[in-house]
């Protein structure tokens, strides 16, 4: 483990909270030390969720360790069985938990409840959230669904009825899960397949022992769902997709593979026009100036391969990075970035990620909420992709990821961070002009006079810091000796006419062309000579 003040992902008994609090009908029964509940806050006030998580804790104190921590445990199991009478029961320790050895799975079994309790390995030193998801819903599934396989498997086959699926991998806690799920299972109707259970999200005990009765299943998030289809597919048959409906051409992709599993015939599809107003937004004259912006992806790995294929394919711009978290998919990110030419970063630690973004001067960043962070201390524009997200991504209205109208809520959130940093850029560039300068009367108001701003007062100001945040860097240096440079207010003025998600780069480039040439005073020739020569 690695103390940091921010972290991509939680432990992995976090990632159990996610799918019993996402699930009915189920209650987890976590031994953890006074202190370990905060996670509560993650679905109460993040999420926005109208109820606490479905999680008992031990909460043991110090003094608690000098006795049987294990019997502590016991009675708050069939204390949590008595109050909350779930159909099924899961069991485990959180990180510190795990360093006092009480084993839940061997103290549950001992005592002898009459549903289903269903013990979680979760090594909280080795392993992360997602992966703790994963491994959650995985043996759900494998304990619920296990024995119902040769009545499944017979009752699928002498079915006569449309095709059936079911949905795995939303839960609790996820990036746009619930939207998402809304807009496949309509996306599905319209092929002519219907929907038997979406798991774990609004999934109960009961559900999930009959999804082996669909003929398929369709794996929206890999990283939660993936292991559980593999075992569904070993012992019920039951084929999965690979496609994430992420962007109009991987949508209209997932139609095709969901048809070709399905039986269905491949000569029709989706009319997606009506739906999906990106392909022509993409074409649009409009949209030229957005044609080669190089933009630096980084999230969960479904997203992030998404993302890069949406940008570089369906907006034209130049992917400049490329990276994720999440370490079991570093395999499928590296493939990605060899194909995409650029290099791939595999990391939890956000002060790598900053220097790679930093390095690979983007115009626009695709992240989680922490990228959106180093994005505003570089002056980049930034569109969230990814968890973990902030509560301002968990959006009151219908707002999708997947599917057509999906497609339509990426090209909104990935180019108005750009389009307002034109006109950004264009209020800063004309701010000096007679008609446009701060005490000039707008011209739509007509005659009149601008009530005039209140003074800053000195100490006000000074403790100000300047809104260009290329402005603060760090010297030059040459041979380990550091150099500053005398930047005169005729090239200030110049550089600030340069649009602010490129300033900083402007500004590099100027100092580093002056510092190879021995200047210390930088003059508006020399901004103009350092881009002409970096322009070669």
């Amino acid at each position: 483990m690695q103390l940091t003040v921010w972290t991509y992902e939680g432990p992995p008994h976090i990632g159990a909270m996610r799918v019993a609090t996402a699930m009915e009908g189920v209650h987890y029964v976590l031994h953890a030390p006074q202190g370990d509940t905060y996670a509560d806050l993650l679905f109460t006030m993040i999420e926005r969720r109208d109820k606490r998580p479905p999680v008992t804790y031990t909460t043991f104190e110090a003094r608690d360790l000098g006795t049987d921590t294990a019997a502590l445990f016991q009675r708050t199991l069939k204390d949590a069985y008595e109050r909350f009478r779930p159909q099924a029961m899961l069991v485990g320790a959180s990180c510190t938990a795990e360093l006092i050895q009480d084993d839940p799975a061997g103290l549950a079994k001992a005592s002898n409840l009459p549903v289903p309790v269903i013990p979680l390995e979760l090594p909280s030193y080795q392993r992360k959230e997602n992966w703790g998801a994963a491994e959650t819903f995985y043996q759900i599934v494998r304990t619920l669904a296990g024995p119902q396989a040769p009545t499944a498997v017979t009752q699928r086959r002498d079915a006569n009825r449309r095709p059936v699926c079911n949905i795995l991998g939303p839960t609790a806690l996820g990036f746009r899960h619930r939207d998402d799920v809304t807009e496949i299972r309509k996306l599905l109707g319209e092929v002519g397949i219907d929907v038997a259970v979406v798991a774990p999200l609004g999934a109960s005990p009961a559900d999930i022992a009959r999804l082996g009765e669909a003929d398929f299943n369709v794996v929206l998030y890999p990283e939660i769902a993936g292991v559980a289809a593999k075992w569904l597919k070993r012992t019920f048959g039951q084929d999965f997709t690979t496609t994430v409906p992420i962007g109009h051409g991987a949508t209209r992709d997932f139609v095709s593979e969901v048809r070709r599993i399905a039986g269905l015939p491949e000569e029709e599809t989706i009319d997606s026009r009506p739906a999906s107003n990106l392909p022509w937004f993409s074409r649009s004259v409009d949209s030229n100036y957005l044609t080669g912006k190089r933009v630096f992806v980084f999230g969960d790995a479904t997203h992030a391969l998404a993302a890069a294929r949406v940008a570089t394919e369906e907006f034209g711009f130049t992917l400049c990075g490329l990276g994720t978290y999440s370490r079991e998919f570093a395999r499928d990110i590296r493939a990605a970035a060899e194909k995409y030419g650029v290099e791939p970063l595999i990391c939890d630690d956000y002060l790598d990620v900053e220097q790679a973004i930093a390095a690979a001067q983007p115009e626009l960043v695709l992240g989680t909420q922490m990228e959106r962070h180093i994005a505003k201390r570089l002056g980049v524009a930034c569109a969230v992709i990814s968890a973990p997200v902030h509560v301002q991504d968990y959006p009151a209205r219908y707002s999708p990821q997947m599917g057509f109208e999906g497609a339509n809520v990426l090209w909104d959130s990935w180019v108005h961070p750009l389009v307002m940093g034109l006109e950004e850029h264009l209020l800063g560039m004309f701010r000096d002009d007679f008609e446009f300068h701060d005490e000039a009367q707008p011209s739509h108001l007509g005659a009149g006079a601008r009530i005039p701003a209140e003074p800053a007062s000195a100490s006000t100001t000074s403790a100000i810091p300047p809104a260009d945040a290329s402005q603060v860097r760090k010297p030059a240096s040459l041979d380990g000796d550091l150099i500053s440079f005398d930047w005169l207010t005729e090239a200030e003025a110049e550089l600030k006419k340069i649009p602010f998600f490129v300033r900083g780069k402007a500004r590099r480039n100027t100092e580093k062309f002056a510092l190879e040439r021995g200047l210390s005073e930088i003059t508006v020739e020399t901004l103009y000579d350092a881009k002409a020569h970096y322009s070669r």
